[in-house]
């Protein structure tokens, strides 16, 4: 089944380099998207409850963005990244998901992102 592109917007109040931090080293994203987190080269393996999934850094622009691609989507042009956003007028920062779901599952897919980042906020106080 296809799926489609949707887009997140979220506040993060903390600075960039302790953001972008959480979001490409495994001991940063242990703390909120995963229980834990493998790197091996580019190859990251995320652990939860007993599964596993691996992800292919894409595209890293430090303290900027990251963008990976699930194993399980490696023919395909789906991907997720992670973007920092920071106002040029008030310099707020914003964490930017960009992920693909199936239509029928993007709500689901948008309120897991927004746990997760419930739960980074609570981890860097932002």
């Amino acid at each position: 089944m296809e799926k489609v592109k949707f887009e997140l917007e979220i506040p993060v109040h903390t600075s960039p380099n302790v953001l972008f931090d959480c979001l490409i080293s495994p001991s940063g994203l242990s703390k909120w998207f995963a229980d834990d987190v493998n790197i091996k080269n580019d190859k990251y393996t995320f652990f939860w409850d007993g599964d596993e999934e691996t992800a292919t850094l894409l595209k890293s622009k430090k303290g900027n963005e990251v963008r990976f691609r699930w194993e399980d989507d490696d023919d395909t042009p789906y991907f997720f990244e992670m973007a920092i956003q920071i106002d040029d007028l008030t310099k707020d920062i914003a964490l930017v998901i960009t992920d693909y779901a199936e239509e029928d599952e993007i709500e689901e897919a948008k309120l897991l992102w927004e746990n997760n980042v419930a739960k980074l906020k609570s981890v860097i106080g932002g």
